[in-house]
């Protein structure tokens, strides 16, 4: 059975300096708190890389999450993957296989990220085994 969880978070990206490299390509550290059915903290790195063409740049990253989620408390892991094709936005938020930690173990599903009014959202369609 799927199972929805949606809230808030707050994310907090910091730039990481790399001494002469492209200035099209970034790379950032990542904290987050999710609020919500997932009472959470997240901490990641993202990788990111521009083009010469104005709305089209692609970021991957990778992001551990713990706390508790529908009353579990446990982990995951979720690696990101974003596209931007002249201002076409494209994500897809994939829980890693086996990632799943504590009363989370063997969670499988995705996440969807929306940002309204500068603020952030998650929704969290997600699998548990039962028993």
């Amino acid at each position: 059975m799927s199972m929805h969880a949606k809230g808030p978070f707050d994310v907090t990206m910091t730039p990481q300096k790399d001494e002469g490299a492209d200035a099209s390509l970034g790379r950032f550290t990542l904290e987050k708190t999710f609020h919500g059915e997932l009472e959470a903290k997240g901490k990641g790195q993202m990788l990111t890389v521009g083009t010469d063409v104005q709305g089209s740049a692609v970021y991957v990253a990778v992001e551990k999450v713990a706390g508790t989620l529908g009353g579990r408390q446990g982990g995951f892991s979720l690696y990101h993957q974003g596209v931007m094709t002249r201002g076409t936005p494209s994500l897809t938020v994939t829980i890693v296989p086996d990632s799943g930690t504590g009363a989370l173990q063997g969670i499988a599903g995705t996440l969807g990220i929306d940002i309204l009014d500068g603020r952030h959202f998650y929704d969290l369609a997600y699998t548990l085994p039962t028993g």
